[in-house]
């Protein structure tokens, strides 16, 4: 039965609760002990690391239908913060049982494997996009994986996911005007 469900379904049935943000809250803070990953039902959430030279690099924006923190199933704690990027609805898994999950149910493995191999590429390509050196050759890099631009009110986000401030981002749009 297992074999026809996502795993985002097969690890929703073996969460522990649901779990309302508001826009701006924290979930959790880097170096927080790992308890628990979260299903995203509605809304955002962003994992950000805070970097010492001043932006604030996003690692992921989980919305609906997202596993978030799934990096740190074994890991003691989470290596960044997550914040809610709108008023957003989770469920919430306790890690022990994912952790059971994953080892016991050979298809859940499986679909685990499947899901951290996306993630994997996701984050090369990412890696790939903030390795070039100008604004202008990172938005180009984006723009060739993503399409259109966001909304303008959806720009700094936009900043964050290539690694640069929102001020050289905006310089960098308005050049192409």
């Amino acid at each position: 039965m297992i074999a026809i469900m996502s795993l985002f379904e097969a690890l929703s049935r073996v969460a522990d609760r649901e779990l309302a943000l508001a826009e701006g809250e924290i979930l959790f803070r880097l170096g927080d002990k790992v308890r628990s990953i979260f299903l995203i039902h509605s809304g955002a959430v962003r994992l950000v690391r805070h970097l010492p030279h001043g932006p604030a690099l996003t690692l992921q924006l989980a919305e609906k239908g997202a596993i978030l923190a799934e990096a740190s199933l074994f890991a003691d704690k989470y290596h960044c913060d997550a914040v809610a990027m709108s008023t957003s609805r989770l469920q919430v898994a306790a890690r022990r049982r994912i952790e059971d999950a994953v080892t016991r149910d050979p298809e859940i493995a499986r679909l685990w494997t499947k899901h951290l191999a996306a993630e994997i590429q996701r984050a090369r390509t990412q890696v790939e996009i903030i390795s070039l050196k100008t604004v202008a050759e990172r938005l180009d890099a984006w723009l060739a994986l993503r399409g259109d631009l966001p909304p303008k009110g959806q720009w700094q986000r936009l900043a964050s996911e290539i690694g640069v401030t929102p001020e050289a981002l905006y310089r960098e749009l308005a050049r192409r005007r």
